[in-house]
């Protein structure tokens, strides 16, 4: 597969609508790595004030979409695992997913999720599956 250019990348991953509606943007790519983050408002908080766990998670999950996704054919995921770590203090979500292992059919990431500030937030894990 040819690489992708990273407006390319960008262009192909603003097809992820959950995530790019809800503020995901791609920032950086590498082999084996994705970092996007998403500008936090009121619309991805729950009635304590705290970021709502659907979009940490979902924010960890287009990061491991990316960086197994873009230079390569298409994988899904097969399972995912987050652990909540600690509020977000600051206005912005950082995701940094980064292969583990690869082999023929299935990919191994870990993903980190921190605020602006430094606060880390989650924690996820997450297998794919080459189809």
């Amino acid at each position: 597969m040819e690489e992708m250019t990273f407006e390319e990348v960008r262009e192909r991953f603003a097809q992820d609508r959950f995530a790019t509606v809800n503020g995901a943007v791609i920032d950086e790519i590498g082999e084996g790595f994705a970092k996007c983050s998403m500008a936090l408002n009121d619309t991805h908080r729950n009635a304590l004030g705290a970021v709502m766990g659907g979009a940490i998670f979902t924010l960890a999950d287009f990061s491991f979409a990316v960086a197994s996704n873009w230079n390569k054919g298409p994988q899904v995921s097969l399972c995912a695992s987050i652990s909540f770590l600690g509020r977000a203090k600051g206005d912005r979500l950082i995701a940094e997913a980064h292969r583990i292992r690869e082999g023929r059919k299935t990919c191994y990431y870990e993903v980190t999720v921190s605020d602006e500030l430094g606060n880390q937030v989650a924690h996820m894990t997450s297998n794919g599956f080459a189809v």
